[in-house]
């Protein structure tokens, strides 16, 4: 399986055709991907297959979409997440629990067929950043699989994610810096390991 996902993955073209109008910037949406690995998967004989999970952490509600890759010698899936907003204007509950989904799934195919998308966001979600992040008081957003990573060691070292974020002035973890805040959370849960080790 692992050689008809290394073809898909050098033979897919998936351009930024989609257009930010806040923002001025290209992007490519998770339909773009779905259209352009289409006939890959004919060609391959493999079949592609994204489900979603509701995840609680904390106080806050995340998304994980799974992309999986299935052929005739198995399969290969990636998993992505994104954090619901607590609200978005204009948006009801079905729409807010969409537009997440939508964002983890397009993470999920780029994950999966090794799109480097870190730097893009996509249409009309800016994870609360707003202008704020366009002065530059805190970095752009991480991928979502370090969001993920992020999310399980909070999880593993008992550390509530929100707070994470708070300490940094942000609402979302997605906008702290990754290798700092990584380490931190190591170590807490290296010590929290050698304190049951002790105990």
């Amino acid at each position: 399986m692992l050689e008809v996902l290394n073809k898909i993955q050098c033979e897919l073209k998936a351009p930024k055709t989609q257009m930010n109008k806040f923002g001025g910037y290209a992007y490519r949406s998770c339909e773009d991907i779905l259209e352009a690995v289409k006939p890959l998967l004919q060609k391959y004989e493999a079949a592609l297959t994204i489900g979603d999970e509701i995840i609680a952490v904390a106080d806050r509600i995340y998304v994980k979409a799974t992309a999986t890759l299935k052929g005739k010698d198995g399969e290969v899936g990636v998993s992505a997440y994104a954090r619901e907003p607590a609200s978005k204007k204009g948006s009801d509950e079905s729409q807010i629990t969409g537009a997440a989904s939508s964002y983890a799934r397009k993470y999920a195919l780029n994950g999966l067929f090794a799109i480097d998308d870190a730097k893009d966001a996509d249409a009309t979600n800016d994870h609360g950043a707003g202008a704020a992040n366009k002065r530059g008081e805190y970095p752009a957003p991480m991928s979502a699989e370090q969001v993920a990573d992020l999310l399980q060691l909070c999880e593993a070292s008992g550390t509530d994610p929100q707070k994470v974020a708070a300490a940094y002035k942000t609402s979302d973890i997605a906008f702290v810096p990754f290798e700092k805040v990584r380490a931190q959370l190591l170590q807490k849960l290296a010590k929290a390991q050698e304190m049951r080790k002790g105990a």
